[in-house]
């Protein structure tokens, strides 16, 4: 039996709080083990619980998800923090990130992004929101590897054609299931050519695939 993904909501609002909540019980593999209504909470139960994955949102009494973050990262390293956010928070995000958090999901994503982003963030990789990485990329621009573009292009071309195909839908900000879903393979196919792709480019995150791709864009 797949062992469980255990997971941490943390949101001020009660009412999302509990969808969340649903929505995350509602999957076989994952399962909630606490729910927090600000971010002292959430640093409380992860200490509590240990789990896997704390879903957090950003703008909270008493300690904000960022600073959250940070002191979860910093005492908890197996807990991996996925961001919760609106369009209009990249800067926030962009913080979020620094402090540690795996990636970030819109509020109002699809049930099954965002189940599949907690799977993401779990396995030890990252996520971003497909709908809202473009003013993101400039921010992050200065995280990428220092390598030239023409060093990148070689990489790319050692791709097979598959992992060239999941290297793109990576980089448009597909999850593992969706890019299953579009390709026709298994999830954990999916899973193999990820890490394939992100070794093969010296990567080490989804976040990154976004990044080169946006970089090279104008040379593929």
């Amino acid at each position: 039996m797949t062992d469980l993904i255990r997971v941490v909501v943390c949101d001020d609002e009660e009412l999302l709080r509990e969808a969340l909540s649903r929505l995350v019980d509602v999957a076989p593999d994952l399962e909630v083990v606490a729910a927090a209504a600000d971010g002292r909470q959430a640093v409380e139960a992860v200490a509590l619980h240990k789990p896997d994955v704390v879903l957090m949102d950003i703008r909270m009494p008493r300690l904000d998800g960022i600073e959250a973050t940070r002191q979860i990262v910093r005492a908890t390293p197996v807990t991996r923090v996925l961001i919760l956010t609106t369009y209009d928070l990249d800067s926030y995000v962009y913080a979020a990130l620094q402090a540690g958090a795996s990636g970030f999901l819109l509020k109002d994503a699809p049930s099954e992004r965002l189940r599949d982003g907690i799977r993401i963030v779990a396995s030890g990789n990252s996520v971003l929101a497909p709908e809202a990485t473009s003013r993101m990329i400039e921010a992050l621009r200065p995280e990428l590897p220092d390598e030239t573009d023409q060093v990148l292009l070689r990489a790319l071309d050692h791709l097979t054609e598959r992992e060239r195909e999941v290297f793109d839908l990576v980089a448009e900000g597909l999850s593992n299931q969706e890019i299953a879903e579009r390709l026709v393979i298994s999830r954990y196919t999916v899973k193999v050519h990820v890490s394939n792709v992100l070794a093969k480019l010296g990567l080490p995150d989804r976040i990154h695939a976004v990044l080169v791709r946006s970089r090279l864009r104008g040379q593929l």
